[in-house]
């Protein structure tokens, strides 16, 4: 079986009480089949709280991740829709429909 080496970099800017993540995953086994795909999260501190920025940073990378997660799910349900299956007529997959 073939390892694969996928990796996820984020990255934190503060302004303020906001605090952006962006989560990449990069895949690239060969640089033509290189795949990126970019989650978002947002924190904003309340003005109550003590101003704790790693409180933040966690939220903010937690929603970026959470962010990630659907959007290479949704990647995955829409290649099972394009590749999988067996084959109609025409060549395409017949093995999930969307309604």
């Amino acid at each position: 079986m073939e390892d694969k080496n996928w990796t996820v970099r984020i990255h934190i800017t503060e302004d303020g009480d906001d605090t952006r993540a962006e989560a990449v995953l990069t895949t690239q086994e060969t640089p033509q089949d290189m795949m990126a795909v970019t989650g978002r999260g947002v924190a904003h501190r309340n003005p109550i709280d003590r101003p704790i920025p790693e409180i933040g940073d966690e939220l903010a990378a937690s929603r970026a991740l959470e962010d990630l997660a659907i959007r290479l799910h949704d990647i995955a349900s829409d290649d099972i829709v394009q590749l999988a299956g067996p084959l109609d007529a025409q060549g395409g997959s017949r093995a999930w429909e969307r309604p």
